[in-house]
């Protein structure tokens, strides 16, 4: 009877650990719970499901970016398989080692920013998904924005001090604003603090709309961001779906939650033995308008016929 018992004991104690994943963010947790949804069901699509032969270890940065560093190196010394993490959280990756495969999901343009050589075959231990599509994002979403805004009001954009893309946001949009003849006021933050004061701003100067730039920091504070400006009544773009989803005006950008999904797929297939080095780094090439039609109508905006025809999503 002891050596029967014993028998499934030993086995088990046999078992291989399972492999250990690692999930960098830059962000709190709360506000991307969906990204981890997408996450696991991207790796699920390969045969991997956490709890049962995966694990992960998240890591969440709480929009403190100087925490970035050790929490990078806390996923290192825990030896993972493998790390994904977010545009602003993959240099600590990166720095943290050079051999543990890396999967980011950034907005920016990989290989200028220096984590790829080359789109179709990076070098290294680092490959991703990349939303980047140049200054034609910018563009189309001022371009949304002027047809919604009074004729002649400036359009103030809304830019994160802590992220450095926003810079060319604004040099995008700025440009964009040339061509349509509309003024383009620059109006900065560095904390939720200084929202209400931002928004004061804008509405001080009389714009006409704001454009919000795609930011981690402004995506995990979607909600407050939305609340404010439908408090100042000033028509806002966004540069992800979530942000209508909670309420916001407009839209147009890539799915974020998609590219989590195909992070997912990539490090699935890393953990059965594929390489970095051999995975092409993804673009994102369909890019979503939606709209939110009660948002439309508490602002007292009538949606144009032309823009409603293009609209691939109108939330009620």
């Amino acid at each position: 009877m002891g050596a029967a018992t014993a028998w499934p004991l030993a086995a088990r104690a046999q078992q291989p650990a399972l492999p250990v994943v690692g999930f960098l963010r830059s962000t709190p947790a709360a506000p991307f719970a969906h990204l981890v949804t997408a996450f696991r069901k991207g790796m699920s699509e390969t045969g991997f499901f956490e709890g049962q032969n995966v694990a992960i270890e998240y890591r969440w940065a709480n929009n403190q970016l100087e925490q970035l560093p050790s929490l990078a190196a806390d996923l290192v010394r825990r030896q993972v398989a493998a790390i994904v993490s977010n545009g602003l959280a993959v240099q600590a990756a990166e720095a943290a080692t050079t051999t543990i495969p890396i999967v980011f999901v950034a907005g920016d343009d990989p290989v200028r920013s220096g984590l790829v050589s080359n789109l179709g075959r990076p070098s290294g231990n680092v490959t991703g998904i990349t939303f980047f599509a140049g200054t034609r994002l910018d563009e189309k979403r001022l371009e949304l924005l002027h047809e919604l805004a009074p004729k002649g009001a400036p359009i103030a954009v809304l830019l994160d001090l802590n992220y450095a893309l926003g810079e060319n946001t604004l040099l995008n949009v700025e440009a964009a604003g040339r061509v349509l003849g509309r003024e383009i006021m620059a109006v900065k933050v560095a904390s939720e603090r200084d929202f209400d004061a931002a928004f004061t701003k804008v509405v001080q100067a009389g714009a006409g709309a704001l454009l919000v730039s795609g930011s981690p920091f402004f995506t995990s504070h979607r909600r407050a961001l939305v609340a404010l400006a439908a408090h100042h009544a000033v028509p806002a773009s966004y540069d992800l779906r979530d942000f209508v989803e909670a309420g916001g005006l407009i839209s147009y950008g890539a799915s974020l939650s998609g590219a989590y999904r195909h992070a997912g797929n990539y490090v699935g297939r890393i953990l059965k033995g594929e390489k970095p080095a051999n995975l092409p780094v993804q673009q994102s090439t369909t890019f979503e308008l939606a709209i939110n039609l009660s948002a439309a109508k508490a602002l007292g905006i009538t949606i144009p016929a032309s823009l409603l025809v293009r609209t691939d999503e109108a939330i009620e």
